[in-house]
């Protein structure tokens, strides 16, 4: 094959049982799952909740405030992990017997991100006695102090780095704070907040409150959807303790114990409730919530998931979807911008890192637009978009091999000053800087790249599980794939490669390329579809092309069959 990837190891080894298929096998021990007990996903292998540091402090807290009802306010953040977070505290509040819970997310535009000391002014209009931070917090330093200068106690649930100085919370529940035991560094916001909610339910019984207010102990698994959906979502590590959690949630949309919300999303992105795989929530849900936070308000988002009304849902649902069609044509404009920026460069080869700015740009939209030029490039990229009249805010996604939350630490140690403030993931950051900065940043950042890192980690790497046997070319493999766990971040779902002669082709549109294929050496014949192609790249002349794709069952009028999703072609 000419596609230039890295084909991944393809021995197997481990106690495996004998269902479980011989491409699954080694495919599975290229990503670190061991033996078939790695993929027993039941609610009792999750990591107990024990491990986590400060849940025992922050659950009494909690509790403290349940029994006394207490004014809860939860603050979220604009995402949708945000969004899913949010909803599990709120809904597990309520269902354990809270009367007085609200919640309360920025506006990006207005106050940014996380528990800033605006926003605390505005969280005081509601009266509340606590104040719950989920997918935020950990860095919300002077946020914290002036809720505690108001009366108001603040427990902190996060699961972002921390910086060298915590907040001065009543407990903060981080499991990537020091001296955090937890082994699953990788869980999500919403994850940690339902670790809270679970131990919550556990002290609340233990103190006979249940029995006191006369109300059932809820079955809180009834959120594990939410939970799947912010997890997949927010792009973290599906690590085993992260893959039960979404594998759980999968399992009760499937049933058709769904939030209202998450069935209306999912409709619209034409996905079925009752097959949907871990990458529709991703690709299908995900884009349609995280539409309100990146052009109006979450509090669309949120309703939508908190609603038990199926009819309230669709019509939010709907609202969501308006906005993403929306967000889609912005994106196009900024995309459209920024590759003619980059043109107007024409540096000789390609730099360290991709560093742009346009005042116009939407700073709700430039996080996705980094995502796609990080893409285009193969190099860490961030987007700036004006903030107000003095700074500028940016969006910043990294390569496999480069930790861009740490870049961003070594831009700050060698410049002090240089970068107002930022802070992030391995994969994805955000920062402000004095907008005439921005070229003494744009310098700094591409020049510390270029010392510290070298070509191969600065590239995002092609991965293949090698070339597929032809008797295995099959809707039977497809559906295994599917069903063997959730595939996500670091633990990708299987990629092959091979060569094909085109038999057939049908462009669907001007974007979308219909295949049909045989495979060179059996001649089997198999249908495959390339998603977002330019007529240029597939010129008529060439009958042969090596193929970088994924097996999907393509279900049409009650049938299985199998289809490949090509992720890269070159014509041979």
């Amino acid at each position: 094959m000419s596609l230039t990837v890295i084909q991944r190891a393809r021995t197997s080894v481990g106690d495996w049982s004998n269902d479980i298929h011989p491409v699954l096998k080694r495919v599975l021990c290229a990503r670190g799952v061991k033996n078939s007990d790695e993929l027993n996903h039941a609610l009792d292998q999750l990591l107990p909740p024990s491990e986590l540091k400060g849940i025992d402090q922050a659950v009494a807290v909690i509790a403290d405030a349940v029994e006394r009802q207490a004014k809860i306010v939860i603050v979220g953040d604009f995402d949708a992990d945000g969004a899913t977070s949010t909803s599990v505290a709120v809904l597990a509040l309520r269902c354990m017997g809270a009367m007085h819970v609200g919640y309360l997310v920025p506006n990006r535009f207005a106050y940014g991100y996380g528990l800033t000391p605006p926003l605390v002014q505005e969280a005081a209009k509601q009266q509340p006695q606590l104040l719950i931070t989920v997918d935020n917090g950990i860095s919300s330093i002077e946020g914290v102090a002036a809720a505690n200068q108001l009366g108001m106690q603040v427990v902190v649930t996060d699961h972002h780095l921390p910086g060298e100085q915590l907040p001065d919370a009543a407990a903060i529940v981080n499991p990537n704070q020091s001296g955090c035991g937890f082994r699953s560094k990788q869980l999500a916001g919403v994850g940690v907040i339902f670790y809270v909610m679970v131990v919550l339910r556990r002290a609340l019984l233990q103190r006979d409150w249940f029995a006191r207010v006369k109300i059932p102990a809820p079955n809180l698994a009834q959120f594990l959807d939410l939970v799947a959906l912010g997890t997949v979502a927010d792009v973290v590590p599906l690590d085993r303790n992260n893959r039960i959690l979404v594998s759980q949630g999968l399992a009760r949309i499937r049933a058709g114990q769904c939030r209202p919300g998450i069935v209306a999303l999912l409709q619209l992105g034409k996905r079925d409730p009752l097959n949907i795989i871990s990458t529709d929530l991703g690709f299908a849900v995900g884009p349609r919530l995280n539409a309100a936070g990146r052009l109006e308000d979450m509090s669309v988002g949120i309703e939508c998931l908190l609603t038990d009304d199926p009819a309230k849902a669709s019509l939010l649902a709907q609202q969501l979807h308006d906005l993403n069609q929306s967000r889609k044509e912005i994106e196009g404009d900024m995309q459209a911008d920024a590759a003619e920026a980059l043109a107007a460069l024409a540096f000789s080869e390609t730099p360290a890192g991709i560093c742009v700015f346009q005042a116009h740009w939407h700073q709700g939209v430039i996080g996705i637009v980094a995502s796609r030029l990080k893409a285009q490039f193969s190099r860490p990229t961030i987007v700036f978009a004006q903030a107000d009249d003095n700074h500028i805010k940016g969006s910043a996604r990294s390569v496999s091999g480069v930790h861009i939350r740490d870049v961003l630490a070594g831009v700050d140690a060698l410049h002090p000053g240089l970068i107002v403030s930022f802070g992030g993931h391995a994969m994805a950051a955000g920062l402000t800087l004095a907008r005439e900065r921005f070229d003494e940043f744009h310098q700094a950042f591409v020049g510390f790249l270029a010392q510290h890192y070298g070509v191969e980690q600065l590239s995002e790497s092609l991965y293949s599980d090698g070339e597929l046997e032809p008797e295995f070319l099959n809707v039977d493999l497809a559906q295994a794939i599917r069903d063997c766990l959730p595939w996500g971040q670091l633990c990708e779902e299987p990629q092959f490669q091979g060569e094909f002669n085109i038999v057939q082709r049908q462009w669907l549109g001007d974007k979308h390329l219909k295949l049909q294929l045989s495979e060179v050496v059996s001649g089997k014949l198999v249908d495959a579809i390339a998603f977002n192609q330019q007529k240029i790249n597939w010129p008529l002349e060439n009958k042969r092309v090596a193929l970088l794709y994924r097996l999907d069952v393509n279900r049409y009028q009650n049938r299985r069959q199998l289809q490949l999703m090509v992720q890269k072609h070159q014509v041979l």
